[in-house]
């Protein structure tokens, strides 16, 4: 069926106009480099960001299906591996145990190359609970003969299974997509054969099932604690931010060079009007232009997204390891969702930014098309809209962070509304700012008539660079707050280090040699202090005069010695009479709690609080202080190493040796101290030794590697910035000549002119610079004070660095000046008879 001839008139009519229209980038190529760079750069960040995000939640939910964390454990109260004669009489005695090994086992290909390090599992599938998923997955006779009988079989994670089909010592391997990263999964037996062990890692059993243990014997219930991914959620959070504020920086490009195309191109529309083409389709058109473009730019920035996602994982899984302790695979995962997503958010964003052109194109009429001063009498109200709405924002970042601060709320998403309220409103502040002080300068330059020049043309200039500026703005307050917080994150976490980890060597000796070591190592003259540690696990129980607890809670037992050295260093962040009456406290029956817990749980020093052990004891204990304990998402309590061993029967754990003042020469008493215990205990005491100077060293590393991402992310917007002023400079420098025609023309020479646009360049961006010190201060305050707090359940002292400030006034103007240096060069490199050109044509 043919379409009536109106239909297809129109169609031709809006097939010309789009062809006419696009035919001015055939003249203007630069302007859509700029477009596409624009886009580019803006779905790559984003994109990547994502890819990151779509890849750790696929490793969550792997990590979820796994039967491990619904089920109960049963282990040695002293810590050792379990006997095969304990899991039988078990059995006998009619408890629905299942035995379970596990290990870390170092792949090989057979020929000694090295190969990944995996996580190895040995399960039983005829006693493992059924609504195991992996015990579902044995039900049939065939599946379960073949991982009973030789060779038996193997599951491997995707990440890991050519790597150990390559190992001859592994049974034939089965790819399981279901198993989280780096993970094995084989009969016990066979797990058993390849780790070296002869006892079982544990028991696992029903939540249900009853159990009769002798006294050896512990029952740790399945953790109600959050998921990986819910744990992780802050984490993806902080970069979906990043990623979104790189997004919005591109657009800035965008929305930049989509101004310069529709002005240059007013008359001619202007035409196509005249010659009867009707608004609407002019709108058409122009929306059809966009979505080609957005099209082109998704696509290019989703691949360049997947590929820095690639380069940027491996950091990630690092960060995420040592902060919640979570596994995520270095390969990514990526669903229908995420190809989709990347299309949708850059066209949305192309859209955003090219909705107000496409309005302000279609109100305008035929005889204002033709008029550049059509656009610039708009100008003055723009900027007083800009300045209300920026007001309106500031409004509400302020509101909002006196409701955070009155409802002492740990609000995630409130405080990203805040800071993202804070950030766009003062970038629209910026121009108004900005002409206020180029006025402000200009009548404080009279006597220089080439500087004052230099000053009003740059206001006539700002229209164009207020969004390259504002993008700049927030890439270099983005840069400065985030900064700062790490800075200051590292100085106090190495400060807590050097707090916290005060022995100079640290001892993991087997349980049943733990008495005779303590009381060797007690007598040597080297040794001046032993700080014990044990560990246990508890449930904290909710009290009935505290609405805030919610629901019983798993938390971490930590005992120590509050000898005299580790009272002088140990940070407490709250007490009740101070740190004297808290440590004497704690010696009489008090307990410190971890400032992730004390937040999460509302508890103060003071505070009584209800814990059941392992033996389904209640102890009622009373909090003396808060301790700082950062990068831990657990809750925590400390209390004296005797006592937990006592009501908690917690089991021998490290002992940390503080040497005497007296042995100088360091390493020659670690060497002498190291040969009496190895040939007093033997190998097997003396290897478990770590010196504290190599566990700070691996502590820094894994700090500063947790933080790459964001460093990396931090450089990227920047950088986006930078190409944000560049393209705006290059698209108007042809523009600029009208200008510089003239002043030339008067004998000012093409060196002076060079150096009059890099000062207004330079004074602009050191301008948007004074800026953003502020706001980067204030971002970084509400980092540490509120994001941090709700996303990590800890709270950091706020840093400023001097030395960080100036960097952030000289990046401004080192990237004014690499954004300049290319229009300035062209202009020094301009044949004098283009100049005369533009000098006749004023």
């Amino acid at each position: 069926m043919t379409a009536p001839p109106a239909q297809r008139g129109r169609r031709r009519v809006l097939a010309t106009t789009l062809a006419t229209l696009l035919s001015h980038y055939r003249r203007h190529p630069g302007q859509l480099a700029m477009l596409l760079l624009g886009l580019w750069v803006a779905s790559a960040l984003w994109s990547g960001v994502q890819a990151i995000n779509a890849s750790a939640r696929d490793s969550y939910a792997r990590a979820e299906a796994l039967f491990e964390s619904r089920l109960d454990r049963i282990e040695r109260r002293d810590g050792e591996p379990l006997a095969l004669a304990e899991y039988l009489d078990l059995r006998r005695a009619g408890a629905a145990v299942s035995p379970l090994v596990e290990g870390t086992l170092a792949l090989t290909d057979g020929e000694g190359a090295s190969r990944p390090r995996v996580r190895l599992l040995g399960i039983d599938p005829l006693t493992l609970p059924g609504d195991s998923p992996l015990a579902r997955r044995q039900s049939s006779g065939e599946a379960l003969r073949d991982w009973l009988l030789p060779p038996h079989r193997l599951r491997a994670a995707p990440d890991v299974a050519a790597a150990a089909r390559a190992d001859p010592r592994l049974p034939p391997v089965e790819v399981d997509a279901s198993l989280p990263p780096a993970t094995l999964v084989t009969d016990v037996g066979v797990a058993q054969r390849l780790l070296g062990l002869d006892g079982l890692t544990r028991l696992v059993i029903a939540p249900r099932a009853a159990a009769e243990l002798p006294a050896t014997l512990v029952r740790i219930p399945a953790r109600q604690l959050a998921s990986p991914g819910q744990l992780a959620d802050s984490f993806h959070l902080n970069l979906t931010a990043m990623g979104l504020l790189a997004l919005v920086v591109g657009l800035f490009i965008v929305h930049a060079a989509l101004g310069l195309a529709l002005e240059q191109r007013l008359g001619l529309m202007r035409t196509l009007r005249a010659l009867g083409v009707p608004g609407r389709s002019l709108v058409v058109a122009l929306g059809l232009e966009l979505l080609t473009l957005g099209l082109a730019g998704a696509a290019l920035g989703i691949l360049s997204g997947v590929a820095l996602a690639r380069l940027l994982l491996p950091d990630v899984a690092a960060s995420l390891d040592a902060l919640y302790d979570a596994d995520v695979g270095t390969r990514l995962a990526l669903p229908w969702s995420y190809w989709l997503g990347g299309v949708a958010i850059t066209l949305g964003g192309l859209a955003t930014a090219g909705a107000g052109l496409l309005w302000r194109a279609a109100r305008l009429d035929v005889l204002a098309l033709g008029h550049a001063q059509a656009w610039r009498a708009r100008l003055a109200r723009q900027q007083r809209r800009q300045a209300v709405a920026g007001g309106v924002l500031l409004g509400l970042a302020g509101l909002v962070g006196l409701w955070l601060h009155l409802a002492h709320g740990q609000h995630l998403v409130a405080g990203f509304v805040m800071v993202t309220a804070a950030l766009l409103g003062v970038a629209l502040w910026l121009p108004t700012l900005l002409g206020g002080a180029l006025r402000l300068a200009a009548g404080r330059l009279r006597r220089r008539p080439l500087w004052q020049w230099a000053l009003a043309d740059l206001q006539l200039q700002l229209p164009r660079l207020q969004l390259p500026m504002m993008a700049l703005l927030l890439a270099l307050a983005a840069n400065l707050g985030v900064s700062s917080m790490v800075g200051g994150f590292r100085v106090t976490f190495l400060d807590w280090l050097d707090q916290r980890l005060l022995a100079d060597l640290y001892i993991h000796p087997p349980a049943e040699r733990y008495a005779a070591l303590e009381s060797w190592l007690d007598a040597q003259p080297e040794v001046a202090t032993l700080l014990p540690a044990r560990h246990a696990d508890a449930t904290l129980l909710p009290d009935d005069r505290r609405a805030s607890d919610a629901a019983p809670a798993p938390v971490a037992l930590f005992g120590l010695r509050p000898a005299p050295v580790l009272r002088a260093s140990w940070p407490l962040a709250a007490t009740r009479d101070g740190r004297d009456a808290a440590w004497r406290a704690l010696e009489g029956g008090a307990v410190f709690v971890n400032e992730q817990l004390a937040r999460r749980r509302a508890i103060a020093p003071g505070d009584a609080i209800r814990l059941r052990g392992a033996d389904g004891n209640v102890h009622r204990l009373s909090v003396a202080a808060v301790y700082p304990d950062y990068g831990n998402p657990h809750g925590e309590i400390v209390m004296p190493v005797s006592r937990l061993a006592r009501q908690f029967a917690a089991p021998p754990g490290s002992l940390g040796v503080v040497l005497t003042a007296d042995a100088t020469h360091r390493d020659a008493a670690l060497s002498g101290l190291h040969e009496r215990l190895t040939a007093r205990f033997g190998p097997a005491v003396s290897e478990t030794l770590i010196d504290q100077h190599a566990l700070k060293a691996e502590s820094r590393r894994v700090f500063e590697r947790t933080f790459a991402i964001t460093a990396a992310l931090n450089g990227l917007t920047l950088g986006v910035a930078a190409l944000a002023l560049l393209t705006t400079l290059l698209a108007q420098a042809d523009a600029r000549l009208t200008q510089l025609a003239p002043l030339w023309a008067l004998g000012v020479s093409r060196s002076r002119l060079v150096a009059a646009q890099l000062g207004q360049l330079a004074a602009c961006a050191l301008g948007t610079a004074l800026v953003a010190l502020p706001l980067g201060i204030a971002l970084a305050w509400s980092l540490v004070a509120v994001i941090n707090v709700a996303a990590f359940g800890w709270r950091l002292p706020l840093h400023v660095f001097p030395g960080q400030m100036a960097t952030t006034l000289a990046l401004a103007v080192v990237v004014a000046a690499l954004a300049a240096l290319l229009p300035a060069w062209r202009l020094w490199r301009m044949p004098p008879r283009r100049l005369l050109q533009e000098f006749a044509a004023t």
